[in-house]
């Protein structure tokens, strides 16, 4: 059996960037309890090796408002502002593992917004990072999720428009829904803020999906390039199977496939991909 591995696959620079994070201050702790507001990626697998470290993810505001000292990591998502201001009143150390490339929209819908513009994301409005970035802006925000929502979406004819995206978010979608918010004859200027390594990724995985047999995702439930690099392969390969761990690997799946190829999402592991692709190269 022929295996393709994606070269894309694994973990991008925001995410690596925020694990090694989170590891530096458990090295630098002496003593000092540590937090993670939110999880600080979405991969289940880090977040237990992390608690097996003494780091303690605080979930909601509310969990912020109980504690009185110790380190909080603000997730790779980010946060709203208002967030970032509460770490500052309560005198708590704080270390921002916020993606650059997520921390640069928070910077874009600031400006724009207190320049009076309407913020329109492009994203998953339940995602961690749209909620981050709603949180920036001083004007109204409106999250778009699909070529519904774009057609459904209108807006004060006397506030200018400025769209930017989810920085996971599928670009070809991404596309369409900007070509129907562009026709509604409002002042609009589009920035997008998908992350070129989520491009990359995409598009790398669509070509594996076009030449195989079957089709492996790796990556974490919740996680939404994952979901996206899925629904990517599933339209170019028939046979495409979405697993966080080898655990989850039916070998009965792939079947008869002469070819299988491989891609993960941007929080997996490293070493779960190699797990993966070892299992399917040796007993296949």
């Amino acid at each position: 059996m022929e295996v393709k591995v994606a070269r894309t696959a694994g973990f991008c620079f925001g995410v690596k960037r925020a694990v090694e994070t989170v590891y530096e201050q458990v090295e630098k702790a002496e003593g000092q309890k540590i937090y993670t507001y939110g999880p600080i990626i979405h991969n289940e697998e880090v977040i237990k090796d992390m608690k097996k470290k003494g780091i303690e993810v605080l979930q909601t505001e509310e969990d912020l408002d109980k504690v009185e000292e110790g380190v909080v990591i603000i997730r790779s998502h980010g946060v709203p502002k208002r967030i970032c201001e509460k770490l500052e009143e309560k005198h708590l150390t704080s270390v921002d593992a916020t993606c650059p490339f997520v921390k640069k929209i928070h910077n874009i819908v600031q400006k724009e917004s207190e320049a009076g513009k309407q913020i329109v994301i492009v994203g998953n409005e339940e995602h961690p990072e749209v909620a981050g970035i709603k949180g920036w802006s001083v004007t109204p925000v409106t999250v778009v999720q699909n070529v519904v929502d774009a057609r459904q979406f209108t807006a004060d004819s006397n506030r200018n428009i400025c769209v930017v995206s989810q920085t996971t978010f599928n670009y070809k979608k991404f596309e369409e829904i900007v070509e129907i918010l562009s026709e509604k004859r409002y002042d609009i200027s589009v920035l997008n803020t998908i992350c070129n390594a989520t491009t990359e990724r995409q598009t790398e995985a669509a070509s594996i999906a076009k030449s195989v047999d079957a089709m492996i995702v790796i990556g974490d439930k919740h996680s939404s390039n994952t979901q996206k690099l899925f629904e990517i392969c599933a339209s170019a390969c028939e046979d495409t199977y979405y697993i966080q761990t080898l655990d989850d690997l039916d070998s009965n799946q792939l079947g008869s496939a002469k070819t299988v190829g491989i891609t993960a999402g941007a929080s997996t592991p490293n070493n779960i991909i190699e797990e993966v692709q070892n299992y399917v190269r040796i007993n296949f």
